[in-house]
């Protein structure tokens, strides 16, 4: 009879444990998988390009076009793709951490949640938060990738030179990743966690 018991606690732990642990928002890796697409391909195309570069290739550009060159390296070179991982890895551990902080409607009535942490109201909140998180790392390569286009032209420019419209057109993905970001945590400000609060007893 008594390891008849145990095993029935020791099934009720493990229920309790999986039932904790399926309440814990699941890491979105589909949503990772397009970032990690552009970063993979902005590395193929930087090995496919580099042999057949200038020796001074573009560094900076802006509205008046390139305004800055440096000697043809793999650390000039690969910058975009240096800047792509690091910013995909950074927003990756962000969103991870989105989904690992308690949001304020599973706080035990009385707790204070603290002013320092960006805490979700709700762990649907957190969820959306986090896939904005990742879609903005997504839209940083496709702002890099057309960047690219500048940087890793094999034909000579000239100092100003700049085909029309590429800054605009680099900035877009950005500016769309980051909107998407600005809404979704807006509207999970937006949400009364009061409702999804269980009930005491």
């Amino acid at each position: 009879m008594r390891g008849h018991g145990e095993t029935d606690r020791g099934a009720g732990g493990e229920h309790s444990s999986g039932s904790r642990a399926a309440a814990r928002p699941a890491f979105p890796w589909l949503w990772l998988i397009p970032g990690l697409l552009v970063l993979g391909g902005l590395l193929l195309w930087g090995i496919m390009v580099y042999p057949h570069l200038p020796e001074k290739v573009p560094q900076h550009f802006g509205s008046d076009g390139v305004d800055r060159y440096a000697g043809k390296s793999v650390a000039s070179v690969f910058v975009p793709v240096f800047v792509h991982a690091g910013a995909l890895a950074l927003l990756a551990g962000t969103a991870f951490g989105t989904l690992r902080i308690t949001p304020l409607s599973e706080l035990p009535p009385g707790r204070q949640a603290s002013s320092l942490v960006n805490r979700p109201k709700t762990a649907e909140g957190a969820r959306r938060v986090a896939r904005a998180q990742l879609f903005l790392g997504f839209c940083l390569g496709l702002t890099l990738a057309v960047a690219c286009t500048v940087m890793w032209s094999t034909a000579p420019q000239k100092q100003g030179q700049q085909p029309t419209g590429t800054l605009v057109l680099a900035l877009l993905p950005v500016a769309l990743g980051t909107l998407a970001v600005v809404v979704t945590a807006l509207r999970d400000r937006g949400h009364d966690p009061g409702r999804a609060r269980p009930t005491a007893g």
